[in-house]
């Protein structure tokens, strides 16, 4: 793949209707609130710390992950329903039940590690299996304290019920480790049970390889992924923050065999071959191939494929856009425009053919600026990507 540098500008006010695709709200809330279960009560619950990062869809569930980036979070895994009003606000239900979320109940370490400590993102598998990766850190923001080793817990969506764990090896974390993105990768060796399984670690940089089928773990390091301290802070809305990570939004594309990669502090977007990642451990000062795949106007967390055509999607932050560009063709496009709508993308999702993003006032979270009367959180869908696009506000240095 050619190195190609990417730069969206954006949109001048005179086009900025046709900037727009149609965008769905699907779910939205000032602050999340939990129900608590019995025997407890709610006055520990801070939904001013609450602000979800992951995203997965199945035909009647939403699944929603909001680590514990601070203190007060009851649960770190949930789900809303699917087939709902567009634009409510319901209430979250912890997944699979408040036995799993000890570590927002109070409960001893044991029984928190026997659960979910804390969930940045989850996956669904060909299975109809949930892998939920547990990042095993309380308060990551604030003291960052590791209460249980980090794991990988597969549910059955049937029956709402473990049918695997993975605990991961020392050998392959280390002490700053953050696990907090993952891809499922079944086009290689089998599916469900042989896949494997790309982590993002974020505050260590690096790659996590599982190989479910030799039930194996690796770790693959460049220094791509690592944030440049050049592009640490964020500027939303005009609102900054600072925050220097590593590697975290992920994409894979099964034709290319190829997985796309970012870290937050920076403006660059990485490519490596699977079949490198697969391979097994790399020798001791392996030259790693990786590729520049392009340069963006601004930082920006999440990515996402459309897998019939290899567009990928991203969402600079300071543009408050998402846009997409193709490797193959070199398309580029802006795909939306919404200071309002569209703040910090942390998670872009190609799913049944449409664009899903979850929308969050995390700098307004992180700063501890939220403003409890207005909308701070929102799932998205935009059910078309198929309209007139408009190259002429992107351009390509060579």
């Amino acid at each position: 793949m050619n190195i190609k540098f990417l730069q969206l500008l954006l949109c001048t006010l005179w086009i900025l209707e046709k900037c727009e695709a149609e965008l769905e709200i699907v779910s939205q809330w000032n602050l999340l609130q939990f129900d608590p279960p019995y025997g407890y009560s709610a006055v520990d619950f801070r939904p001013e710390n609450t602000v979800f990062t992951g995203l997965e869809v199945t035909a009647d569930r939403i699944f929603l992950g909001a680590p514990r980036l601070r203190a007060g979070i009851p649960a770190t895994l949930f789900t809303i329903p699917r087939n709902i009003p567009l634009g409510s606000s319901p209430k979250p239900q912890p997944y699979p039940d408040w036995s799993y979320h000890g570590a927002g109940l109070g409960l001893d370490n044991e029984t928190t590690c026997a659960g979910l400590v804390s969930v940045y993102r989850m996956r669904l598998d060909s299975c109809g299996r949930l892998w939920a990766l547990d990042s095993g850190i309380m308060t990551s923001v604030d003291d960052f304290q590791r209460i249980c080793n980090p794991k990988l817990v597969v549910f059955d969506l049937k029956t709402n019920q473990p049918v695997r764990t993975v605990i991961f090896p020392r050998q392959v974390l280390r002490p700053a480790s953050l696990l907090a993105n993952l891809i499922i990768d079944e086009t290689i060796q089998g599916t469900c049970d042989s896949a494997f399984v790309y982590l993002a670690d974020t505050a260590a940089p690096g790659i996590v390889v599982y190989d479910a089928l030799r039930d194996r773990t690796w770790r693959v390091t460049h220094p791509s992924m690592f944030p440049d301290p050049n592009f640490a802070t964020y500027t939303i809305t005009g609102e900054s923050f600072t925050l220097p990570d590593g590697v975290v939004g992920l994409a894979h594309s099964p034709k290319l065999a190829t997985v796309f990669y970012q870290p937050l502090a920076t403006d660059r977007i990485f490519s490596i071959p699977t079949a490198t990642l697969t391979k097994g451990p790399p020798a001791e000062f392996e030259d790693i191939p990786v590729t520049l795949a392009g340069r963006k106007s601004s930082q920006g967390l999440g990515l996402a494929l459309n897998p019939a055509d290899d567009t990928l999607y991203f969402s600079p932050l300071t543009e408050t856009s998402i846009a997409s560009w193709n490797p193959l063709t070199n398309k580029q496009s802006i795909v939306a425009f919404d200071p309002n709508l569209i703040q910090f993308a942390s998670e872009l999702r190609w799913i049944e053919g449409s664009l899903w993003f979850l929308s969050t006032r995390f700098q307004k979270f992180f700063k501890r600026t939220v403003t409890p009367n207005e909308i701070n959180l929102r799932v998205i869908r935009v059910p078309n990507t198929n309209y007139n696009n408009l190259n002429n506000n992107l351009y390509l240095k060579k």
